[in-house]
C-alpha cells in the first residue's frame, strides 16, 4: 500500500487518479495505440541479419522468421529432428523441465522454438507427432521449412561446426540452446542439458 506524508500529497494523488479514470480512457488510449503502432513498425537490431523467410509451425501455421519468430522477443532455440535417437530425447526431456519452470511466462514473455535439422522429412505433421510423443505443452513451437532456408537460419543462429565433415553429420549436431533478446541484441548459448532452473533463470534475466 502507498503511504503519503501529508494530506496535500494524497489530494494530488487522488486528483491525478480521478483525471486518469475519467479523461484518460478517451484521451490516452489513442496515444498509446499510436505509440505501439510506431514501435511495431520500427525494425529491430537484427532486422538485416536474420532472414525473413517463411517457416511452418508444427500446427501448420505459416510464419515469417524475423517478423513473427524473432522480432522484439526473448527467444530460446534448439535444433532437433523427429527420428533422432541420440541426444534429442534427452535434450527434449530437459527442455520440458525448463518449460515447466517458465510456466505461464512461456508464450508471453519468452518464446521457445525447436527447429528441425531434416526439413525434407519433418513436415508439420511429423513435428506434431513428435510434440504428442513427448507430451509437449503449448507455448513451445516446432519449426520446419525449405531445406536451404532452414540451413541459413541454422547458421545465422550459430548452430554449426567450422569443419564441414563434422557439420554435415547429424550425429554430431550441437547439444546447445541459443537464447536471445532481439530488442536488446543480447545472445548467449547454454548446454541443452543444463540445470532447468538455472537455464530458466538465465532466460528470464533477458525479459
Amino acid at each position: 500500500m502507498n503511504t503519503y506524508s501529508t494530506p496535500s500529497e494524497r489530494e494530488v494523488h487522488n486528483s491525478k487518479r480521478d483525471w486518469l479514470k475519467w479523461a484518460g480512457g478517451a484521451a490516452i488510449a489513442p496515444v498509446l495505440a499510436t505509440t505501439a503502432a510506431v514501435h511495431a513498425a520500427k525494425p529491430g537490431p537484427r532486422a538485416h541479419y536474420f532472414p525473413n523467410t517463411v517457416v511452418h509451425t508444427h500446427t501448420g501455421k505459416k510464419l515469417r522468421f524475423y517478423d513473427d519468430v524473432v522480432r522484439g522477443k526473448v527467444v530460446v532455440f534448439n535444433m532437433m529432428y523427429s527420428v533422432c535417437t541420440g541426444i534429442c530425447p534427452g535434450n527434449t526431456a530437459n527442455l520440458l523441465q525448463v518449460q515447466n519452470v517458465l510456466g505461464s511466462r512461456l508464450g508471453k514473455d519468452v518464446h521457445m522454438y525447436s527447429m528441425t535439422l531434416q526439413p525434407e522429412f519433418d513436415t508439420p505433421q511429423a513435428l506434431q507427432d513428435y510434440v504428442k510423443r513427448y507430451s509437449i505443452k503449448p507455448g513451445w513451437t516446432f519449426l520446419t521449412g525449405q531445406p536451404k532456408e532452414m540451413e541459413l537460419i541454422r547458421r545465422k543462429l550459430g548452430f554449426f561446426n567450422d569443419d564441414p565433415r563434422i557439420d554435415s553429420d547429424l550425429n554430431n549436431h550441437t547439444g546447445m540452446v541459443r537464447v536471445g533478446s532481439e530488442s536488446l541484441d543480447r545472445w548467449f548459448m547454454v548446454p541443452a542439458l543444463s540445470s532447468p532452473k538455472l537455464m530458466a533463470k538465465a532466460i528470464l534475466e533477458l525479459v
